[in-house]
């Protein structure tokens, strides 16, 4: 099986020729498109470097300008001329000249020849995943944008403040459902044929022209129409910020780049030589069949986000000096939330009482009515399991509740399925510890039994709700002890995190877990959320759970203490 490139340049000329090269020497045809911004006599330089290698070809200039229409165009005319001149091309990689081959491009060839009806592209709906900066994610399909946002920013706000005000809508061509995703993808060359010799391609090329960021939904939302087997992921690792702007890797990445088992990354700095010098990796006696793997890329930049905009404790800069309310405890004592433990452990209520000795109580904001630890009707103190009552007066509720079983520790479970307002009470009190395992509500969808087409919109659901709430946990006014952790993570090391909890709760009473308590069979779970993405439902809040991850783990014996007395 033959794979094409198509590969948008339009800066680092030195660099993108380099690529091509790598490319071209590994069998692949390249197709270039240069940006038309680009200098006639910079771009007959490029061309002549390259007119050895006799695999390229450069298509027609289009304009290229961020979040325009000419970058869909210049991949389209790309793509049409890849295919015309080289019929035994069966997958298409779009690649840029910033992107750097990690791993040999054999490897990617064999990878591609064992899924040869396989369409690797990010595409999901904007009602399932909050992925998009600035505020338009619905509307970016419904509103027109004649205005450039990044040299006509007033008139481009200006307009489009102007369309909500009068109601203004477009309407989307029938048939088709808007999808998002990654520019970066690589189709069939079934699938990339059917979507530019679709008969309805005017139509949709009229309507993604004024969609704002057309290349990040026109070729994901198409695929959906034509492609026989979509996986939802890209295999080009690129990163964003938390104001949407790419990371830029450097040669101090290197490292980092190499445990992401990624076949191809962007953006390199063009002047990080020893990535250009490292990358692609040479190839090994035997061909690696190692699927990509960005979990511990994914977690290394969660981390920096987090020191970004929340910066460290004790340690402020100017620009981001907190302006916080003070304000007590809002609870008499402490107490733990504990959030998705009960979906990875079925019998956690039961187990962390036996453990701690404390007052475990079920989902006390559950929307039927309060599950007090007893199970009672009536609580200490005349408190009432009336979820009507409760809701009156969520945070008198739970200050009444802890005032009068202040003589115990109380612990209560929290989810996405509970009633959500009072998540603020809980994240500004001081008296508070908030534990909470990111993506755990998708083990119960699991272990339904039902398909995940059937729990797509639950688990979106589930999903917005919990990553509201994860907001408000980081937010700078939340002053409660908060530890969040994905579920990839958790199923990793459950031992040392229920160690913790249970020696906060318990204190000197606290002994060393021997084991955790019994959890489902999990065998099977990496497929199911590889199918939800798959459906269009992205699980980010699990983590990158792989098959590996979910064998059992294994006590860590803890030191006895001792006490050395002196004279």
């Amino acid at each position: 099986m033959s794979l094409g490139i198509i590969m948008l340049v339009h800066t680092a000329f030195d660099r993108a020729e380099q690529m091509v090269r790598h490319w071209a020497e590994a069998g692949c045809p390249v197709v270039v498109h240069v940006d038309s911004n680009v200098p006639d006599a910079t771009y007959n330089q490029f061309s002549k470097a390259v007119a050895d290698l006799s695999d390229v070809r450069f298509s027609v200039r289009h304009r290229c300008e961020w979040g325009t229409w000419g970058l869909v165009a210049a991949s389209q005319e790309a793509a049409t001329l890849l295919l015309e001149e080289f019929p035994n091309v069966q997958h298409v990689y779009l690649a840029s000249g910033a992107c750097i081959p990690l791993r040999p491009i054999t490897e990617l060839k064999h990878y591609l020849d064992a899924h040869p009806d396989t369409d690797f592209i990010e595409s999901a709906t904007t009602a399932d995943v909050p992925w998009t900066v600035g505020g338009l994610d619905r509307e970016r399909f419904t509103l027109r944008f004649p205005f450039t946002w990044k040299k006509q920013r007033r008139l481009f706000d200006a307009f489009v403040k102007f369309q909500q005000k009068i109601g203004y809508s477009r309407s989307i061509p029938e048939g088709i459902v808007p999808h998002m995703g990654s520019q970066w993808w690589c189709l069939t060359r079934q699938t990339l044929d059917a979507i530019l010799c679709d008969p309805k391609r005017e139509i949709y090329d009229a309507y993604f022209r004024r969609v704002w960021i057309p290349d990040e939904s026109y070729y994901q939302t198409l695929t959906r129409l034509h492609a026989r087997r979509v996986e939802s992921r890209s295999l080009t690792l690129a990163k964003f910020d938390y104001q949407g702007k790419p990371h830029i890797f450097f040669d101090d990445h290197a490292e980092l780049l190499q445990r992401s088992k990624s076949f191809v990354a962007r953006k390199i700095w063009r002047d990080a030589d020893l990535l250009y010098r490292m990358f692609p990796l040479s190839e090994g006696p035997q061909l690696s069949a190692e699927e990509p793997n960005s979990g511990a890329v994914d977690r290394v930049f969660s981390q920096a986000v987090e020191r970004r905009t929340l910066g460290r404790p004790g340690l402020y800069m100017q620009s981001r000096y907190p302006s916080i309310d003070r304000q007590n405890s809002i609870a008499a004592a402490p107490y733990a939330v504990l959030q998705g433990f009960d979906d990875v452990f079925p019998a956690f209520q039961a187990w962390l009482g036996k453990q701690t000795g404390a007052q475990v109580h079920g989902h006390l904001f559950a929307k039927d009515r309060a599950h007090f630890a007893d199970e009672s009707d009536v609580y200490r103190g005349g408190q009432s399991d009336n979820a009507r009552l409760r809701d009156y007066n969520g945070k008198m509720f739970l200050t009444n509740l802890i005032w009068n079983g202040r003589d115990q520790h109380h612990c209560f479970q929290f989810g996405p399925a509970d009633t959500q307002d009072i998540g603020w009470t809980l994240a500004k009190d001081t008296n508070a510890s908030i534990w909470v395992v990111s993506g755990a509500w998708s083990i119960p969808l699991f272990a339904s039994g039902r398909s995940a087409s059937d729990v797509r919109r639950e688990a979106a659901r589930l999903q917005r709700i919990e990553d509201k709430f994860l907001k408000v946990l980081r937010s700078p006014d939340a002053r409660a002890r908060i530890k969040i952790i994905t579920l990839a993570q958790f199923i990793e090391s459950p031992m040392n995190v229920l160690q913790t909890i249970i020696d906060e709760i318990a204190g000197h009473r606290g002994t060393a877990l021997k084991e955790v308590p019994k959890m489902p069979d999990l065998t099977g779970l990496p497929d199911f959320l590889q199918d939800l993405k798959n459906q269009g439902m992205h699980p980010f809040l699990t983590g990158d759970i792989m098959a590996g991850s979910l064998q059992p783990t294994k006590p860590i014996p803890r030191r006895k203490p001792y006490v050395i007395s002196g004279k």
